[in-house]
């Protein structure tokens, strides 16, 4: 019982800090930036605040290189950007954002 415990305690630790991943339909992401994105954003670029780009580096330097920060901007807007979160299902949401950090890691 000891040892079942101590097993539970030992996962515990390890685990706790681990969120389950989504598996993201980049294909969807894809269409999705298409038809709501790509008029500021063609090809990881910004129409509106030209520095404020999709690419690696300008995200990283504002802080929008993960999927939740990409999530968070999709959803409630910012700025310029408007809020899509009462446009698009949480799903698209989850997909168009894991399609930007997947395009803004590979170059665009």
């Amino acid at each position: 019982m000891r040892w079942l415990f101590t097993f539970f305690v030992i996962c515990n630790i390890f685990t706790n800090n681990v969120q389950p991943t989504l598996a993201a339909d980049l294909d969807a992401g894809e269409q999705i930036f298409s038809a709501n994105c790509s008029a500021c954003h063609a090809n990881g670029n910004n129409a509106i605040m030209p520095d404020k780009t999709l690419k690696s580096d300008a995200l990283s330097e504002n802080g929008m290189d993960s999927i939740e920060a990409i999530t968070n901007q999709v959803k409630n807007g910012k700025n310029a950007m408007p809020a899509f979160g009462g446009r698009l299902a949480d799903e698209d949401i989850d997909n168009v954002a894991n399609y930007v950090l997947n395009k803004s890691e590979n170059g665009w």
